[in-house]
């Protein structure tokens, strides 16, 4: 039983020795993926152990009441022990998604419903965010444009988890919140008490650990910049501030934009950071419906 996990446990121990030399450290984006790959590897050798040490419990408890009938009495919560155990190794075994314990990216878009629906799109970026404090997480707003009555039209924000344990990663928990979520309710832009629907898009990104493990052509991208007015109305090209790389990569259309301060078009890779899904991903996630009513 679970021949497969010896294969695991020597990649575990692989692991484990090459954290031990400091050189992998310099390289930060490698060491966070060997540590995500340490921490799964080790729940599943520590349940390992735990089975073994079930079933060595057992077996003793069994022989010793051969001779002594007292220890027959602890043979059925060994034996109930040993279920539990296998059980929950057996359930560590099936293969999980390899980017659960990457962090995100998540766009909030207003949809239809004007007004009303950027305010249930700062609804929801404020549950979000909560959420994320609950769980340890840090969050940083990237990008936001706000209403005329301090709802968001459009609002980009980045969470990570400070875990390297897989199912506790930003991805494993938020990955199906991607899609249309739809709210019925009594606005604060109504005067006449009358329930109005409003639907607001979600989207989430799993956010690669290195530029290399996603190819952008750069002849896909189209590089637009925008001067800012100085005051007193006039224009220059040192006061430029916006920039759009505009990727139509593959299948996932991406469009950045976001606004830096100070010569930004001398930093494009920072505008990228939003391009990070992964081939694949628009297909096996599909956007689904909330309904939130009134009464709750």
């Amino acid at each position: 039983m679970f021949e497969s996990v010896q294969s695991l446990l020597a990649e575990h121990e692989q692991l484990q020795q090459q954290l031990a030399d400091p050189a992998i450290h310099a390289d930060a984006a490698r060491a966070k993926k060997v540590n995500r790959r340490y921490a799964e590897l080790s729940q599943i050798a520590h349940a390992h152990a735990a089975w073994q040490q079930a079933q060595s419990d057992l077996e003793a408890a069994r022989e010793l009441a051969r001779e002594d009938e007292a220890f027959a009495e602890e043979v059925p919560a060994l034996e109930e022990g040993l279920q539990v155990s296998q059980e929950k190794l057996r359930r560590l075994l099936i293969p999980r998604d390899p980017d659960d314990g990457r962090d995100v990216i998540m766009e909030i878009k207003g949809g239809e419903g004007g007004e009303e629906s950027a305010l249930f799109a700062a609804d929801l970026l404020r549950m979000y965010l909560h959420y994320a404090e609950s769980r340890g997480w840090k969050t940083e707003l990237l990008e936001r444009t706000e209403s005329d009555l301090g709802g968001y039209k459009d609002v980009q924000v980045a969470i990570k988890s400070t875990s390297s344990d897989p199912a506790d990663g930003v991805w494993a928990s938020l990955k199906y919140e991607g899609g249309v979520h739809r709210v019925q309710r009594v606005p604060a832009t109504e005067s006449q008490g009358r329930i109005h629907t409003s639907t607001t898009g979600v989207l989430v990104f799993p956010e690669v650990d290195e530029p290399e493990e996603i190819h952008i052509d750069p002849n896909d991208l189209k590089i637009d910049a925008s001067a800012g007015e100085a005051p007193g109305g006039a224009r220059g090209g040192r006061l430029r501030r916006a920039q759009e790389p505009d990727p139509l990569h593959g299948p996932l259309r991406a469009h950045p934009h976001l606004q830096l301060p100070r010569e930004p078009h001398r930093r494009p890779s920072h505008r990228l950071q939003g391009v990070q899904p992964r081939p694949g991903h628009e297909r096996r996630h599909r956007p689904r419906h909330r309904v939130l009513h009134p009464d709750g």
